[in-house]
């Protein structure tokens, strides 16, 4: 069975919830943004109440439209002054959304149990290395650095397939490993170094990604973060991510009906109602 921290995901297990904490001010979604202690502190307190199941933490902004590269120094102290502040007041497995070897390294060492790599271990050489030695739970998503066309079912599950085999050379064990399909990291164009660029519409990528999960995920338990991003913006003409959020749980049922065991979210709440409903009335029902 395969876990994230100590929380079974997959198979038979409930669809999971991870809470989003941005300690970036160069984040996206500035609503999201926590950067005192109290703030994180109460934040973390009312998403544990809500219901999530994960808290996944980041030191820096890596939305492709956005130029928020910050150095290693001040991703790590964002990510450790929150690291500690949630130690203190939850029991929730730690997440750290990190691309980077010494930020990934420095995080572990504080106990931190998980790390999302949203380059799927090809932005750092040296993540690997840190991953082999700490056996960490872990995130990878769909990333190449390299401009990519053709069937974008195809370039995901072979993006991912890359990930899978750097882990399988390493002999990272299996059933610590969850997938991610990358959604809002496919663009034409970008300010960041962290999405892949293609050569066709992003939006359309993104919609039909979603609508074919079971086929993506394969073995692995698959994790979807679509909430308040881009291609809900479009769908909705709505260019503010504080007013994505019905659009944003829509998107959250839907990719959990095509196969997604794990939410990644801003919403907490919210999202854990609907898919408590969504599952008494669906017939695929994980226990929610």
């Amino acid at each position: 069975m395969t876990k994230l921290g100590n929380v079974g995901v997959g198979g038979n297990n409930p669809v999971r919830i991870m809470g989003i904490l941005n300690t970036s001010p160069e984040s996206f979604h500035k609503k999201s943004v926590k950067t005192t202690k109290q703030d994180i502190s109460n934040f973390i307190k009312s998403i544990e109440i809500d219901g999530a199941d994960f808290i996944d933490v980041g030191g820096m902004s890596t939305a492709p439209y956005l130029s928020t590269l910050v150095s290693e120094k001040v991703e790590f102290r964002r990510v450790s002054t929150a690291i500690k502040i949630i130690q203190n007041v939850s029991n929730l497995p730690i997440s750290v959304d990190t691309c980077r070897a010494s930020v990934a390294k420095s995080s572990l060492d504080l106990g931190v149990e998980i790390i999302n790599d949203i380059s799927g271990l090809k932005h750092d050489s040296e993540m690997i290395e840190v991953i082999s030695k700490y056996q960490p739970s872990l995130i990878v998503s769909a990333f190449s650095p390299k401009e990519k066309s053709g069937n974008q079912i195809s370039l995901v599950k072979n993006l991912i397939k890359q990930s899978i085999t750097i882990l399988k050379k390493n002999k990272f064990p299996s059933d610590k490993i969850v997938v991610d399909p990358a959604i809002g990291f496919f663009r034409n164009s970008g300010s960041g170094q962290f999405f892949t660029k293609i050569n066709s519409d992003w939006v359309k990528r993104d919609i039909q990604i979603i609508q074919n999960l079971n086929s993506i995920k394969e073995k692995y338990p698959l994790l979807i973060s679509v909430s308040n991003k881009s291609f809900i913006g479009e769908i909705l003409r709505k260019k503010n991510p504080s007013d994505r959020l019905f659009g944003s749980i829509a998107a959250e049922i839907i990719s959990v009906q095509n196969g997604a065991d794990i939410i990644r979210t801003h919403n907490v709440l919210e999202t854990k109602d609907a898919l408590r409903v969504a599952s008494k009335l669906s017939r695929r029902n994980k226990g929610l």
